[in-house]
């Protein structure tokens, strides 16, 4: 076994309800979701692949790594912004030159807008029952 088979950097993202765990390896730039083929997982959504790809395209390392990804809970949208945070923390690792310009892209700052709770009394978190004068 080589050397180079033994290089992988790990990256976890989170979004709304999606958790991505990233292994980013030295190859030639596949991407495989849940043991799927990217494009066919993002339902060939040329959307979830440039927000997935991103950190990769700024960077100009598209063909440089292939990428294996847990992704689970939550919906295409939350994995796909999940799987772009695990990789750009992962790209840190790499090389720590890569988190000034990530950061100042804002791809390592984790989007805390989650679905608010419901409250007791209402329908949902904020809509309140109907309301009647007579």
């Amino acid at each position: 076994m080589s050397n180079n088979q033994n290089i992988k950097y790990l990256g976890t993202g989170r979004r709304k309800t999606s958790i991505a765990r990233v292994k980013l390896i030295p190859g030639s730039g596949k991407l495989i979701i849940n043991g799927l083929p990217g494009e066919s997982y993002l339902q060939f959504s040329p959307n979830y692949l440039r927000i997935s790809y991103a950190p990769l395209t700024i960077l100009g390392l598209n063909k440089e790594y292939d990428i294996y990804v847990k992704a689970e809970g939550g919906g295409l949208t939350g994995q796909a912004d999940a799987i772009r945070l695990g990789i750009a923390r992962a790209l840190c690792l790499i090389n720590p030159e890569n988190r000034t310009t990530l950061k100042s892209e804002g791809l390592l700052s984790r989007d805390a807008r989650i679905k608010e709770r419901k409250k007791y009394g209402l329908r949902k978190a904020r809509k309140a029952p109907q309301y009647s004068k007579r």
